[in-house]
């Protein structure tokens, strides 16, 4: 009669154990993350102000913007001001929604709401993570509203619907990247009020020293230099590019470079200041 030899207590773990660990920890976070979103997005409906701010402003700005400064500038090789101005007013409605992001993570740690998550069985992650996907979501609707805004007033897009596509996309990816930067100024902050100033004044700063309303090149020597470098300038001569059409990889590539560098800084920065702001 013969036995098998028993089994090593140094045998490795099964693989298959750790995948299913994995999957089950991923769909926690989904989940949570997805509580998370509806939490802020119902938020955002039951707020009137803040429907406001998220359709009637943007709205402002593509009207304001184009028969304020229409009729006198004119960037050459482009027919229509609006083509011109319109990714432009894309960044600038995200980042100023952006803002909104810091006011909101510094209300939920003032009146306790960060407290109340902390004592839930729920990944730390997925306050942060729900509240930027969220703000993907809302911008997605400001987005395709300015868009019908714009298509009402002359805007087109001339390279096509893949690069229509392409410009909704980037866009939303900007918006992510002032999400985090702005969740990162309220968890610093910890005031609603301040948070909302932190996250405005280098918006207003950045935009008006870009080439959001006109090309860099008619702006003083040393205003032009650091407005080729300014990110908000870069952001969007990949958006106009893809608009107007003709070359326009390399300008897309700078702003996906731009938009991970500053993700790439932020999120880990957001999440290490989350964990000190709820330790103990």
């Amino acid at each position: 009669m013969t036995t098998e030899p028993a089994a090593s207590a140094k045998q490795p773990s099964d693989p298959t154990a750790t995948d299913v660990a994995t999957v089950r920890g991923l769909r926690w976070l989904l989940g949570d993350v997805a509580v998370i979103t509806g939490r802020n997005l119902r938020r955002l409906v039951r707020v009137p102000t803040l429907i406001v701010f998220a359709t009637v402003q943007p709205v402002l700005f593509v009207l304001l913007f184009t028969y304020v400064f229409g009729g006198a500038i004119h960037p050459p090789g482009v027919d229509k001001y609006v083509d011109f101005l319109l990714p432009g007013i894309f960044v600038l409605a995200i980042a100023f929604g952006a803002s909104q992001t810091g006011v909101a993570i510094a209300d939920d740690l003032a009146t306790g709401m960060i407290d109340r998550f902390r004592a839930l069985p729920m990944t730390r992650s997925a306050v942060l993570a729900g509240r930027t996907v969220a703000d993907a979501v809302r911008n997605l609707f400001v987005l395709l509203l300015m868009t019908g805004v714009g298509y009402a007033i002359g805007f087109r897009f001339h390279a096509g619907v893949a690069a229509a596509i392409g410009v909704i996309g980037l866009a939303l990816l900007i918006g992510v990247a002032f999400s985090w930067i702005n969740a990162m100024v309220g968890l610093l902050v910890h005031d609603a009020e301040t948070a909302g100033l932190a996250g405005l004044m280098p918006v207003i700063v950045l935009v008006f020293t870009s080439s959001t309303f006109v090309p860099v090149a008619t702006m003083p020597g040393w205003l032009e230099a650091f407005a080729k470098v300014n990110p908000v300038t870069v952001s969007v001569d990949g958006l106009r590019a893809l608009v107007l059409g003709g070359p326009t990889a390399e300008h897309v590539w700078q702003a996906l470079a731009w938009i991970v560098g500053l993700l790439v800084i932020t999120v880990p920065a957001a999440v290490l200041c989350y964990r000190r702001t709820t330790a103990g």
